[in-house]
Parts: C-alpha cells; structure tokens; sequence
C-alpha cells in the first residue's frame, strides 16, 4: 500500500513540471520573437530613415579602391548613419556592394537605400568647362586649369608642356577642339585636353574626307590652318564658307592674304588691343600682308563650322571683305569696289560699330 501511494505522489508532480516547462518555452518563443520584431524595427528604421545630411546635401568624394563597407563605416563616424552592418547586409542582399570612385551629392532626405543605390549606379557629380571657338590653345588651358574641381598637374604647367604631354611637336595651336565638356570631380587638365586634341583630330579626319576637289591644300594640318583664320575673320557662321572662297580665290591668283589677325598673333603679347599700320609692315611668319601663302601654323581654335567652310569654300569673284560694322562683310570682285567700300564702313565708322553680330538674346534687350 505504501508503494502505491509514492507513486501516486510522482504522477502529481509531472503535469507540474510539463507546465512550468511550457511556461518557459513560450517566454522564450515570446522573447524570439519580440527580438527579432526588435531587430527588424531596427533595420528597418536604419534603412529608410533619413539620413543626417545638411538641407543643401551632402558633398562626400569615394577615392578609388574603396570599398562600401569603408563608406558606410566614414559615414557612421561622421553620424550621417547608424548601424552600417544592417546596411552592408541590405546591399549584399539587394547585389548591390560594388561602388564606383568620384564625388556624389546626397541630397537631404536620402535615406540608406537611396546612398546604395547611387553608389551602385555611380552617379557622380559632373562639372562642365567651355572652350570658345577662337580662343588661343593658351586660353583654352587656362580656361581648364581654373574649372571646378580640375586637378592641376605639371603636364598643364605650360603650353609647351601640355603640347609634349599630348604628343604634339611644336606649336600645338590649333589643335583643342572647342566646345563644352563633361568631366568628373578630380579630372586631371592634360585628361580633358586630350579628349579635346583627340575630337579635333577626328572631326578634322572626317571633314578632310568629305573636302571638295581641287582646292589648295596639301593636308589636313593646310585646312586646320585656314579654318583658323576663317573662325577669327567673322562671327556670323553665314559668313565662313565666303570668307574661305575670298582666301582660297587669293591662294590661287598668289595674291597675299592680308588678314589682320593673322598679324595681330604674330605680335604676341605686344599686341596692345591697336592694330597699327606700322605693324603691318614688321615682318613676322604671320604677317600674311609680308609673307605670301598661308601662316605656318593656325592661329586660334577653329569649330566644325569654320573646318567645313575651309574645305567647301564658297564660289564667287569676290577677292576682297570689309567689316560693315554690325558683325557682318561687305564683299568686292575689285579693289576699285573695296575702296569705296572700305571708305563706307571703315573712315566714316558708325557710333554703335562692332565685329560681332547681334545675339538673339542681345536683340530682345533692344
């Protein structure tokens, strides 16, 4: 009897113990769970919340060989983010850890996700430079030496070392395409030069093909050299395919040129804004008033427009052009006919003179 009632008393006690351990399960089923809520309210709040940044952005530079994970961790220490594990798991996740080098806005607002995913996509910010048609191979690098976040090298330290770093042997004039280029924070002046010198040779290739017949030019470099003279003759694009039919014309019947800037570039820096007739008599390889033929190199940066007129040059009589006074040419077959011109537009100048024509722009303001 005895035995029978301690068994009793063990069978009492299991359904006891069952319940406590139940207890302790779900609490820890509980405590799981809220752990993992917690840890998913936490990534959460870490990947869309946004990020610390000033109302005008963020300007952050990722130099080459970074890594997302030495972004994410530079950030957390400037508390632009939190939890930059949470983040480098998303991206892991999403196949997006690769990142490209360059300088990035973060616009304010962006959260986690959105930094990923411009580091991913590389989306950069660029910069813009602008050569001017008729600008000097001088003025065009330092226009590119003073651009926004340009890097300076001892390659652009001077045009003669530019014009060794590009490969161009003497006078690299000429040579710079000119138009607008895109480039990255860092860029190095030479670089972009080089896109530029390498543009100029491809679009003066593809013209040269394109040339009319006959004309007085015995290679590309000839037609870079009138173009040139065309770009600095005229500011009215109508105007260059005539210019080039005058000088061609010229070329032909061995008359000299007589181009006023071709002499203004030989002067240099004594060039004082006056062009004198006292220097159209000092003999220099651009005095074409001196020297007959074409100066032996260009004498300013021509675009596709003025290469074009120099390889499909207007035909005509005329042998002669005078400034007019309103950015446009009068032309005369005769010397007889340019000096009538000459005394119209030249001696008896109008008040409101001058050697470029009116802007679309500039004409809505008058």
């Amino acid at each position: 009897m005895a035995s029978n009632k301690s068994n009793k008393k063990k069978q009492r006690k299991k359904p006891a113990r069952r319940g406590a351990f139940w207890g302790i399960f779900l609490i820890c089923v509980v405590a799981f769970l809220a752990a993992i809520g917690g840890g998913l309210w936490i990534a959460e709040r870490s990947l869309v919340q946004p990020l610390a940044v000033a109302p005008d952005g963020l300007r952050m530079d990722v130099e080459p060989g970074s890594n997302l994970s030495r972004v994410l961790n530079r950030l957390e220490s400037q508390e632009v983010l939190r939890s930059p594990r949470i983040i480098r798991l998303y991206a892991r996740i999403k196949e997006q850890s690769s990142i490209h080098p360059g300088e990035y806005i973060i616009p304010a607002g962006s959260n986690a996700m959105d930094l990923v995913a411009r580091l991913h996509r590389g989306d950069v910010t660029s910069y813009r430079v602008t050569i001017v048609e008729g600008w000097t191979f001088r003025q065009a690098l330092e226009q590119v030496r003073a651009a926004e976040r340009i890097t300076s090298t001892e390659a652009g330290d001077s045009v003669s070392a530019a014009a060794s770093a590009l490969g161009i042997s003497g006078n690299p004039e000429g040579w710079i395409f000119p138009d607008t280029y895109v480039y990255r924070s860092g860029t190095a002046e030479i670089e972009l030069l080089r896109q530029a010198y390498e543009r100029m040779q491809n679009i003066l290739q593809a013209e040269w093909e394109g040339r009319e017949q006959g004309l007085p030019y015995q290679t590309p470099y000839d037609a870079l050299i009138m173009a040139s003279m065309v770009e600095k003759e005229t500011g009215a694009p109508w105007e260059r395919d005539e210019i080039a039919g005058v000088f061609v014309r010229r070329l032909d019947k061995g008359m000299r040129l007589q181009t006023d800037p071709t002499v203004i570039y030989g002067m240099g820096e004594a060039y004082n804004g006056n062009l004198r007739r006292a220097d159209l008599r000092k003999a220099t390889p651009y005095n074409t008033y001196m020297v007959g033929g074409m100066p032996p190199t260009p004498i300013a940066l021509p675009g596709r427009e003025a290469i074009h007129a120099a390889l499909h040059p207007k035909e005509g009589d005329a042998l002669y052009f005078v400034a007019k006074g309103d950015g446009s040419h009068h032309f005369s077959a005769t010397l007889a006919e340019h000096n009538r011109a000459v005394r119209e537009y030249q001696l008896k100048r109008r008040t409101d003179y001058r050697s470029s024509p009116v802007q679309p722009d500039e004409a809505e303001q008058h």
